[in-house]
């Protein structure tokens, strides 16, 4: 069974595209957001606002504690159950989000089923300063030595993560990757893109009104109700910066201004990797409009659906 998925960089105007096309098909939108999973950090991922839920059922939206833990292995095993369901009610699921690894992980697969752990890596880079690559190579050693066959002792980049891997599962990174884990459906890959100074420009503009929107008072209700400042939910671009400003760390103007420089930085990663991948037809989001380049993709993807060589290549 044939899948649409809706991707590009944030801010390209994905959300409002893949309830259109929902709407058209009368189908179900599964997300493929790292933070809309997340309940309370509403403002501040951008997420379909309770019109467009209500219009359009969205999954893998709300669905979490921001102290709760998440990766992109749960998250590809959950959304082929979730997209097999949609199919059994002879719906076209349509997949739609900017989070590269999880829709990595649903496209292509994943095996290792661990997401990095910046205290992990922060204390084993510690260790490294201290004592020297050596040392590591020697954890290593001991705690799975079948890599450590293969890897450089120099390579730490490499052994910090088969370490990371090993201490969270106390398993060894290589029996992850002897494993598969292959989706069975076939994904057609639509994108949209805009001029990169439209696209910044659009940037700026919703920041501006996240902020008036309540941003600020967004961040202190979660921090208020006991979340604390460091979970990886909160390591996400906008609430970092207010957290910092909140705190007393940096004003409200540095804090805006480093909230859409990092937003642009974080578009312009994904645009780095959604280029890689040759098998995304792309649609100019300046030229057409929403309607049209919906019933674009939906004419496309009939007229594919038969195809067999939809699903190739490696996405990013």
């Amino acid at each position: 069974m044939n899948v649409i998925v809706i991707l590009g960089p944030t801010c390209s105007g994905k959300t409002e595209l893949s309830i259109e096309i929902a709407s058209k098909i009368k189908s179900e939108i599964v997300s493929a957001d790292s933070r809309q999973i997340y309940k309370y950090l509403d403002i501040g991922t951008a997420k379909p606002n309770f019109e467009q839920r209500a219009k359009v059922k969205h999954y893998f939206i709300d669905i979490l504690s921001p102290d709760e833990n998440y990766n992109a292995h749960l998250y590809s095993k959950q959304a082929n159950a979730t997209i097999s369901n949609i199919i059994k009610n002879n719906n076209v699921p349509i997949v739609v989000g900017g989070s590269t690894l999880y829709l990595k992980a649903l496209i292509d697969g994943i095996n290792v089923p661990v997401d990095t752990n910046q205290k992990l890596r922060n204390d084993l880079m510690e260790k490294r300063n201290l004592y020297g690559d050596e040392f590591l190579f020697e954890q290593l050693k001991k705690a799975d030595p079948v890599s450590a066959e293969k890897l450089n002792p120099k390579d730490y980049k490499r052994i910090i993560r088969a370490l990371e891997v090993f201490y969270l599962t106390n398993k060894q990174i290589w029996k992850f990757q002897s494993e598969t884990n292959v989706s069975p459906f076939n994904f057609v890959l639509y994108g949209i893109y805009r001029q990169r100074n439209i696209l910044y420009q659009r940037i700026n503009q919703r920041v501006d009104k996240m902020i008036a929107d309540g941003l600020i008072e967004e961040t202190n209700k979660i921090l208020s109700s006991g979340f604390e400042e460091n979970l990886n939910s909160l390591n996400t671009v906008g609430y970092r910066e207010i957290i910092d400003f909140i705190k007393g760390r940096i004003s409200l103007e540095n804090a805006i201004y480093l909230i859409k420089r990092n937003t642009r930085r974080f578009a312009k990663r994904q645009i780095t990797w959604f280029k890689e991948d040759k098998r995304i037809k792309w649609f100019n989001a300046d030229e057409f409009s929403t309607s049209q380049i919906a019933d674009k993709i939906l004419e496309d993807f009939y007229e594919r659906k038969n195809s067999n060589s939809i699903r190739t290549g490696i996405l990013g």
